[in-house]
């Protein structure tokens, strides 16, 4: 197999503590004939965080390198981590944590906002074997609860309060509150650690460059909550802990990461990457994809709170041992000239966003844009939906001048890493497409007979075959992973997306299949088909990467107002729009 051979040469460039005694790949994706399993190098040992942080700072000399460039919600809060001081804290938290009892294995909540603990914090609990699983600081204490009482996570760790914009989240509140639910429902979390992030000044840690500075904003009275004998301050732990740590030799197959889908329909789904097999996608994807080169400045605005930051904020750039931007703001705040004039500070090569950032910003103009130079951008980047061709033409004319290839990558939480893209340079970019499949990534397109179509082509996308990327399985539900990704067509993998493929073999995404209506005369489908009421609506909730929340929309149709956890909708004001203009029906 292509794939297999293509991988193990790229194996070569990490280091293993062990070599795979067995098959480099092993797999089943056909439920007919037994359980659904993935194996990339099982049996072979390693550990990420050694392989991102210890060979860049002794082997390949990267240790003065800045790692991070932090950018604080206001202008002006700034530092800067080098490799050196990121290993160094690391390995003193790694230590914090193995003085928590917490040991290979255990699952660790992580709820933070963008700032530089966070990578800390999960890049710690990777070097210790354990699990972490980072809840999005936009959430609710309700999905922060259900999170942790899904996997069962033993410690917490989280910050005093930041803000977004012009808002102030007291996060340490929330946080109470979540921990205050698992203890109703019988799950008490022992440890909680604390970041002091709005409260840094009193710490007078700004004159450190491995330290963030202290917020130049004048903060209010935020009253900051403490639970004796289960909080812990993170700035007195790290103080005690040594700076040295042994880390914990993993098999390539052993869970690194889980992280839950936004529950479209209901219990959010916590995906499992493992060490070695997303360690080797997210490297690569990201060194072939962006281009990357060693001067390189990359900046994905993603929060690492979803997929996408935790594979090209942290784990993707730190492989290469690129030099970052992690952003803690929004790119509205203090006006919407901040991305730009990010990018002219920091001299930004490489620039990954979201459409819904293209489209928010288009609003305002070509003028914010154009009064920044901008001259040392190269790439452009797309994730989380399809672009429309006006948000990519704007994106390619106004932002890139006209100079810079757009990668529109196309890929899931569940994937690991890119599926479909373009790669600068080497590709004719379509406004709109994301182009062709990723190396050693098999798509094909099914009819809903699950027979393959040829040349051009509309249906269901599907994957042949296993990349070392695939999620390994739903924790603790491996049944509703074979029923989601591999009942509906067996032998292949379901992404749940419709694709289009036009006469030049390019892939291009319509949507969700399960967000789609038929659309067709009443005679051909029936007068059952036929909807009682229609109601035209400027837009649907939902969640950030783009799928529509059906049981936001049932409560709607129902005029139930009672609509849960709503924290994962990207745009609140929908759902409120959705209400005053209801049909009027007859109940």
């Amino acid at each position: 197999m292509v794939s297999a051979e293509f991988w193990g040469d790229i194996a070569k460039e990490f280091y293993w503590k062990t070599p795979c005694p067995g098959p480099f790949l092993r797999y089943n994706f056909d439920v007919t004939k037994g359980k659904i399993f993935i194996e990339w190098m099982k049996g072979a040992s390693t550990n990420i965080c050694y392989n991102v942080l210890d060979r860049n700072v002794h082997e390949k000399k990267l240790g003065d390198k800045v790692a991070f460039y932090w950018e604080g919600n206001e202008p002006g809060e700034t530092t800067q981590i080098t490799y050196h001081e990121l290993l160094v804290q690391v390995c003193q938290f790694s230590n914090v944590l193995r003085k928590q009892g917490i040991q290979k294995g255990d699952r660790v909540a992580i709820y933070m906002p963008m700032i530089p603990e966070l990578v800390v914090a999960m890049l710690a609990c990777a070097r210790i074997g354990a699990l972490h699983s980072i809840v999005f600081a936009g959430f609710s204490s309700e999905s922060l609860c259900e999170r942790i009482l899904d996997s069962s996570c033993s410690l917490l760790i989280t910050t005093d309060a930041f803000y977004r914009g012009e808002k102030l989240v007291n996060l340490k509140e929330l946080a109470d509150e979540a921990l205050q639910k698992c203890q109703e429902k019988d799950f008490p979390v022992r440890c909680c650690i604390v970041v002091k992030h709005l409260g840094r000044a009193e710490l007078g840690m700004g004159d450190s460059p491995s330290q963030s500075p202290p917020i130049k904003r004048s903060c209010p009275d935020v009253q900051i909550s403490w639970n004796q004998g289960i909080d812990l301050w993170w700035h007195e732990l790290m103080q005690e802990a040594g700076d040295e740590c042994e880390p914990e030799w993993c098999d390539a197959e052993d869970p690194l990461f889980i992280l839950y889908t936004s529950g479209s329909t209901g219990k959010p789904k916590g995906v499992v990457h493992t060490v070695g097999g997303y360690m080797l996608y997210v490297a690569t994807t990201f060194k072939y994809v962006f281009d990357f080169h060693a001067e390189d400045v990359f900046w994905c605005t993603a929060d690492i709170g979803w997929i996408t930051g935790h594979s090209y904020v942290t784990y993707g750039p730190l492989a290469n041992g690129a030099t970052s931007v992690l952003f803690e703001g929004i790119p509205t705040y203090p006006d919407v000239n901040r991305l730009w004039s990010i990018v002219d500070k920091y001299k930004v090569t490489k620039f990954y966003t979201a459409p819904t950032a293209i489209r928010l910003l288009m609003k305002f103009g070509d003028e914010p844009v154009t009064k920044h130079s901008r001259a040392s951008l190269q790439v452009l980047g797309t994730v989380g939906e399809p672009i429309n061709p006006e948000a990519w033409l704007w994106y390619h004319q106004v932002v890139g001048a006209q100079r810079c290839p757009i990668v529109d990558t196309f890929w899931q939480t569940e994937t690991g890493g890119h599926m479909l893209t373009p790669l600068p340079g080497a590709t004719p970019m379509k406004p709109g497409s994301a182009t062709f499949p990723f190396f050693g990534v098999a798509p094909a397109i099914l009819n809903e007979s699950g027979e393959e179509l040829e040349g051009e082509a509309e249906g269901y996308l599907v994957f042949k075959q296993p990349w070392p990327g695939i999620m390994r399985t739903v924790y603790g539900n491996h049944e509703r992973f074979e029923t989601t990704y591999f009942k509906k067509f067996p032998g292949y993998y379901v992404t749940g997306d419709g694709c289009r493929r036009d006469q030049d073999g390019y892939y291009w995404i319509t949507g969700r299949i399960d967000d789609m209506l038929n659309v067709s005369v009443r005679e051909k489908i029936g007068p059952i088909a036929t909807p009682d009421y229609i109601q035209n609506a400027p837009g649907l909730p939902k969640t950030r990467s783009g799928k529509i929340m059906r049981r936001v929309l049932r409560k709607i149709a129902q005029n139930d107002h009672d609509l849960g956890d709503t924290s994962t909708v990207a745009d609140p004001s929908v759902i409120s729009h959705l209400f005053s203009h209801r049909c009027l029906t007859i109940q």
